[in-house]
């Protein structure tokens, strides 16, 4: 019997002066966090929150977020991270989804989840800075807790159909920890940092979770500004970093003067969430002086599947090997495994799997058989046991015949000087099907010429490959994470003009 706050609490007790939380200036110690989690986790049990009850939590990346989260785990409670800018309705499907019997809510995002509380008449607690701010019992220890128990349940974005609550249990996030600590080589020694948003899977579980298992000190950037994130590695001296794609370009294009001499402490830029150019390896490498690694994962996985190992070859293009204790194979429409170096999608095992889908039994069933989930990515795996993502199973291009992967596109046009940001989707086309579009964001000042660019890409990639049409704007759409939101790219960008 086991808590995911049982580490947390043990090095509370061993090193209650070391630094647990840090956000720009504030500080907040191992000691501070557990006797505010503690009492945080009374003021939950003395408002009627029992062992598996659901909690709803709509709070940004603050300190008060891990000690809310943490009051949840310590009583057995199921946490429910949402993003901050989910609106009324969506607030409100989840809290009638999940059957939640309460919702804490951060002081600046409160509107929302207010009026999804209200009208369901569940309790809402405002949390403010500083929380816990009313007097509560607090919690002595945290709660026993069954490995296979469920711990949080964070909703997928619903590109599907409706949103579905991810179950994962105390055994899956206590693994991941254990993994990455491993993966990561963390001492308590390490300070790490994130500008990811906690309320995801890759900043909470990969990230937050790891870090306090290690007995490190975690600092966060909220929200995300790439200048912000780049003092706060120097200011904090951090020793790793995580984040997406994204973010280590906007970091690229906001380091100005800087220079490897300025994060003599960086050692590692652990990466993950989408697709990792090469281009942006080799820059962020050189511009940062540290390893950038990449791994992979889904919700469903915990965020864990597949990483570069710092002890083995590294693989530009690879999101590395499987994690230990999990396997990863490729397999073709019919289930059935291919051979090594064959695209097909990607099946997944191990112990970051979830427990399956809050009340979707055939849901989980469609995608969670024998133990091996199903990704819904396009990859393969080599000889040597490396996974190479191509693309997402729903993002292929079909163009009269030939299927083309975006990522691939995108890669060659990274190459680009003058661009910053590309997606590469498919257009309707009344010959071919599917034609190559890209939507692109330069750098300030640039002109591109879609002829020019065209040909540029042209002496790059098999002609079936070129994008057609092209699009530009000052900027990509992006989920809460930085992630890219191909989904968001509306067809009407694509005109006349810009595509001639």
């Amino acid at each position: 019997m086991t808590n995911v706050a049982d580490r947390i609490w043990q090095h509370a007790s061993e090193r209650p002066d070391a630094i647990a939380l840090r956000l720009g200036d504030e500080q907040i110690t191992y000691g501070d966090l557990v006797r505010r989690s503690a009492v945080f986790g009374g003021y939950l049990a003395e408002s009627g929150v029992a062992v598996g009850d659901r909690v709803v939590l709509v709070a940004p990346t603050v300190p008060e977020f891990v000690i809310a989260y943490l009051g949840a785990h310590v009583i057995g409670a199921v946490a429910i991270p949402v993003n901050t800018m989910a609106t009324a309705p969506e607030i409100g499907y989840v809290l009638d989804d999940s059957g939640a019997r309460y919702a804490i809510a951060w002081h600046l995002a409160r509107a929302g989840a207010e009026q999804a509380a209200v009208q369901r008449g569940i309790p809402l607690l405002v949390l403010e800075p500083g929380a816990p701010t009313d007097p509560a019992a607090p919690v002595n220890e945290p709660m026993p807790r069954d490995p296979d128990d469920t711990a949080i349940m964070l909703y997928t974005s619903g590109t599907t159909g409706k949103p579905k609550g991810v179950e994962l249990t105390v055994s899956n996030l206590n693994e991941t920890a254990r993994i990455f600590i491993d993966q990561l080589q963390l001492t308590p020694e390490e300070r790490f940092g994130t500008g990811l948003p906690l309320f995801h899977v890759y900043g909470q579980a990969v990230c937050l979770i790891t870090t306090l298992h290690a007995g490190s000190s975690f600092s966060m950037v909220s929200p995300f500004e790439p200048a912000a994130m780049i003092e706060t590695i120097r200011d904090h001296r951090l020793t790793v970093v995580s984040g997406v794609p994204t973010m280590w370009n906007a970091m690229l294009h906001a380091a100005g003067d800087y220079g490897p001499e300025d994060f003599t402490s960086l050692r590692l830029a652990a990466s993950g969430g989408a697709s990792l150019p090469a281009e942006v390896v080799r820059a962020f490498s050189q511009r940062f002086g540290c390893t950038i690694l990449e791994g992979y994962g889904l919700t469903e996985s915990s965020g864990a599947a597949t990483y570069n190992p710092l002890d083995r070859e590294q693989r530009i293009g690879s999101v590395g090997t499987a994690l230990p204790g999990t396997s990863i194979a490729a397999r073709d429409p019919n289930g059935e495994a291919l051979p090594t170096d064959t695209v097909g999608e990607l099946y997944i095992r191990g112990p970051s799997i979830m427990k399956g889908y809050w009340n979707r039994p055939e849901a989980t069933a469609a995608d969670l058989a024998d133990g091996w989930l199903r990704t819904g990515d396009l990859g393969k795996v080599d000889a040597d046991g490396y996974v190479y993502i191509v693309d997402r199973v729903k993002d292929l291009i079909i163009r009269g015949g030939y299927n083309i992967y975006p990522r691939e596109v995108e890669e060659v046009l990274y190459e680009h000087p003058d661009i910053v940001e590309v997606a590469v989707i498919g257009i309707p086309d009344d010959h071919y099907g599917e034609e190559v579009g890209a939507v692109v964001a330069t750098a300030p000042g640039a002109n591109l010429d879609p002829a020019e660019l065209r040909a540029w890409a042209k002496a790059r990639l098999s002609a079936y490959k070129v994008p057609h049409r092209f699009a530009f704007t000052d900027q990509l759409p992006k989920g809460a994470t930085g992630k890219v939101l191909k989904r968001s790219l509306h067809l009407n960008l694509f005109t006349d003009k810009a595509s001639r």
